[in-house]
């Protein structure tokens, strides 16, 4: 019923703009009205309260401590649109800021990543500048779209730090992103683009330091470099965008969720297709799905990883959101892992320590969801995986 509530709300925000243009009025004059009036803070609220339908898609838990963590989810998102569309919203003078972190985690956020994002746009040029360190892996990403529009965000340009040409041995670079080829480190931007996702990963936190990195728009039109002042239209626009994200990010991924319910404790590849229209990393292979242990139950998961630049396994809960990797062991990666002497990786998920290697906690939960990734990998066998006795496992 909200689904419905969220899609009627849009359909009549559309009539009414467009009841009002063939009045005449121009789109500041409509947003002037709607912000004086208060429809526009309104209709935020009305969008935030409709997204809790997310909470009760099929297949979601419905007891106390689940449903607790899904609004927990909702606020987090809710910060993140703000963050994004109403402090960050301008691509004349973008800013590069954390999109995910500790307390706000969205789409099966990696416990190893630095996320980054800033508004961009095609009708202007940047410029990337900054000091590569020893991240481990770095990646900048143009987008189509935003997840404030509610619909997918496909990757419109790519370039990865092993194609970044240097400017000296202590990794500094600069990297022009525009419609047409400038300079010699390139970021395309195609028709659309709104978003530049930056993704750094740490394969050794106790030994890499990220990357040092700031964005200018470099543009010669007037104004470009320096924020406009806000406007009844921005604030408009942002407040849309802010709720849709909510409305829109949390029902995309319970829908997720509930295709992963079916195959629950395996992990078959997810579609790189929808993973791509979604803004994922193309050169990282995932595979996505659903996990529910009894406490007397564990999760085994058994692999040979291929050669790849960098794998990592993670749990999350419910709502795709990482455990809490600050206090707990909830993922291992391609550096962190033990090894069998074949060179197989077995890792383990329960509810207390079997006292083996490579287990990860469930911080508490009976059920979530989960994540393999192989990031440039040369092939990409399926992890194998069955679910024993804790006292089995343990003699």
């Amino acid at each position: 019923m909200r689904k419905f509530a969220v899609a009627l709300l849009a359909l009549f925000r559309r009539v009414s703009l467009l009841v009002l243009k063939l009045r005449g009025k121009t789109p500041d004059d409509i947003a002037s009205e709607r912000v004086v009036s208060g429809r526009s803070w309104d209709e935020f609220c009305d969008t935030l309260k409709a997204a809790g339908a997310a909470l009760n898609f099929p297949g979601t838990p419905r007891d106390a401590f689940h449903q607790a963590e899904g609004y927990r989810y909702l606020t987090r998102l809710a910060r993140a649109g703000l963050l994004s569309f109403i402090e960050h919203s301008d691509p004349r003078a973008p800013v590069l800021h954390e999109v995910s972190n500790e307390t706000i985690k969205i789409g099966m956020d990696n416990p190893d990543n630095f996320y980054f994002t800033a508004a961009i746009s095609d009708a202007y040029e940047y410029r990337i500048f900054g000091k590569r360190n020893n991240i481990g892996y770095l990646a900048f990403g143009t987008q189509i779209g935003h997840y404030g529009q509610g619909g997918a965000m496909p990757t419109g340009g790519y370039l990865e730090a092993s194609d970044i040409e240097m400017d000296d041995p202590e990794g500094h670079f600069e990297i022009f992103l525009s419609t047409e080829k400038k300079g010699k480190n390139w970021l395309p931007m195609v028709p659309g683009t709104a978003t530049l996702v930056v993704r750094q990963t740490l394969f050794d936190r106790t030994r890499e330091l990220p990357a040092e990195l700031d964005i200018e728009c470099i543009s010669t039109s007037s104004g470009a470099g320096c924020p406009a002042p806000l406007t009844p239209l921005k604030l408009d626009e942002g407040l849309k965008s802010a709720s849709t994200l909510v409305a829109g990010a949390s029902m995309l991924f319970a829908s997720w969720v509930k295709g992963f319910q079916k195959h629950s404790n395996q992990l078959p590849r997810f579609d790189p297709e929808v993973s791509l229209r979604a803004g994922g990393d193309p050169n990282i292979a995932y595979y996505h799905s659903h996990w529910a242990l009894a406490k007397d139950e564990a999760l085994v998961i058994e692999v040979t990883p291929p050669e790849c630049e960098y794998w990592n396994f993670q749990l999350s809960n419910f709502w795709m959101e990482s455990l809490d990797y600050r206090y707990h062991r909830i993922h291992t990666n391609k550096y962190l892992a033990e090894y069998e002497p074949d060179g197989s990786v077995r890792i383990i998920v329960a509810h207390e320590d079997p006292g083996l290697p490579n287990w990860l906690e469930t911080t508490g939960h009976d059920q979530g969801t989960m994540c393999f990734r192989w990031v440039c990998a040369n092939e990409h066998p399926t992890p194998q995986t069955r679910v024993i006795k804790l006292s089995e496992l343990k003699r």
